[in-house]
């Protein structure tokens, strides 16, 4: 049993990567679908169950200590990719699929909670407001909420749950949809030249970037980013507090704030901060995983049933949508993912319609990690009320 606070830290780490080389050395479809950083979650988990180490002082000193750390540097980072003024070029009718989706998804959300809340935990929202945050965004979103809300590691197991097994059956669904485009368009009358000169431009302004990572880009991010980090948690002891707005909310907001506009400086051209931003998720997402088991998932399928009737509602409101506005079905597609499987799933949809398309998949993804966090603390606060 692991009692020592960096052995504990270390091997969490150590295990990230043999995930993160199972995945890369596996030829199984089963990655596609089921997500590197799920296998972790619920991998570390049951090690957890296992009882592989203790919660001793030590071991929750550095729980905390790096986990409270990171996660704002790591926001910082992954939005350093999202300039806003990339992502405008996508057209009215690309952001009208993606802002339809993202409150789509934010009103089933509500509704759900609402049918179902006698059926949770007491203090449930707090894992859905969690969830919202990586269905709107991405797993980082979920990260930063569940900081933010101080939601408890037990809890964020049901939000893995379903963004598991919920998120995997539709991915393959809006995939299996792919070859009824032609008819769906039809169907609702859409025109897609636009759509493919945008991708064009786009896929010629990205071979224009530097892919090469530097050991200079490696250190100025990495610097940039945990300064960041403790300038926002020394700013957020200054500002108002309540029980929604913690300390650590704050120091979230205000690491999104800047995340968003250092990505129009010089600093947001630099290539790395994907990478390394990944080591960091990985990192928070093994820690989380390592607080819960098993045994406290009591109430799973109920939690599983919620995330269909989520689905189920956003899918209905983006379908009407798509008619009335005519929006083709890449765009309707396009958007759901870059919502709920963020920057992971949305450009493998986007390559199954054409390679030239994907670099819209990636943008789209990168707005929703822009709104993630603000748009799940919101529902987060609408759900605490109900």
């Amino acid at each position: 049993m692991i009692t020592n606070g960096f052995t504990y830290f270390a091997f969490i780490v150590f295990f990230a990567s043999m995930i993160i080389l199972l995945e890369k050395k596996s030829k199984s479809k089963f990655f596609k679908y089921v997500p590197a950083i799920v296998v972790l979650y619920f991998t570390v988990m049951l090690l957890s169950t296992f009882g592989l180490w203790e919660k001793t002082d030590d071991v929750s000193r550095y729980y905390g200590l790096v986990k409270g750390n990171i996660l704002p540097a790591m926001i910082f980072l992954m939005l350093l990719r999202c300039d806003l003024r990339r992502i405008f070029k996508l057209g009215p009718k690309m952001l009208l699929g993606f802002f339809v989706a993202s409150c789509s998804i934010g009103l089933g959300f509500i509704v759900t909670y609402a049918i179902f809340n006698g059926f949770y935990e007491p203090g449930a929202w707090k894992a859905f407001a969690a969830l919202s945050g990586s269905w709107l965004g991405g797993t980082g979103n979920m990260a930063a909420i569940q900081g933010a809300l101080k939601v408890p590691d037990s809890h964020m197991g049901y939000a893995l749950l379903i963004d598991s097994i919920d998120y995997s059956i539709w991915v393959m669904t809006l995939l299996a949809l792919v070859p009824f485009a032609k008819k769906f368009n039809i169907w609702t009358k859409a025109d897609t030249k636009v759509l493919d000169d945008v991708g064009e431009e786009l896929a010629a302004a990205q071979q224009d970037m530097r892919d090469k990572v530097e050991f200079s880009d490696i250190m100025i991010l990495l610097g940039s980013s945990l300064f960041v980090s403790a300038l926002g948690q020394a700013l957020a002891v200054y500002l108002p507090k309540t029980t929604f707005l913690t300390a650590t909310t704050w120091t979230v907001l205000f690491a999104t704030i800047a995340g968003v506009i250092f990505a129009m400086t010089p600093l947001g051209k630099l290539p790395g901060s994907n990478q390394l931003s990944n080591v960091m998720l990985y990192t928070i997402v093994g820690l989380i995983a390592s607080r819960a088991n098993f045994g406290e998932l009591t109430e799973a399928p109920i939690y599983i049933i919620s995330g269909f009737v989520i689905l189920a509602i956003h899918g209905i409101i983006l379908t009407i949508t798509a008619k009335v506005f005519k929006l083709d079905l890449f765009t309707c597609g396009i958007a759901s993912l870059a919502n709920i499987g963020g920057v992971a799933s949305a450009p493998i949809l986007a390559a199954s319609y054409s390679q030239v398309l994907v670099p819209i998949g990636v943008l789209m993804a990168m707005l929703g990690m822009i709104l993630g966090t603000g748009g799940g603390l919101f529902l987060g606060k609408i759900m605490s009320l109900l």
